[in-house]
């Protein structure tokens, strides 16, 4: 749950515009309208630069990067090698 707050922040301050009150580690970002298709990539492009990984598209997928907790797990896997 290291990569929780980091994601959070950006989450809420580009997608909620400050507003982050509801939302929390499960929440689908796509089942509640937080983000669209087109914020998934900008989503992935910060990922990529604030945790210097390579996002493959065969990995943008919900069970990867459709709530905080996803993307935690997702991280974590990437950034300990494993895929």
């Amino acid at each position: 749950m290291e990569y929780l707050k980091t994601v959070k922040e950006f989450v809420v301050e580009h997608f909620l515009y400050g507003d982050g009150d509801q939302l929390t580690e499960g929440t689908s970002f796509l089942g509640s309208a937080i983000i669209d298709s087109t914020g998934i990539l900008e989503l992935v492009s910060f990922l990529e630069e604030t945790y210097g990984v390579s996002i493959d598209g065969e990995e943008l997928v919900p069970e990867n990067l459709d709530s905080l907790i996803n993307i935690d797990r997702f991280l974590q896997k990437k950034l300990n090698g494993k895929k």
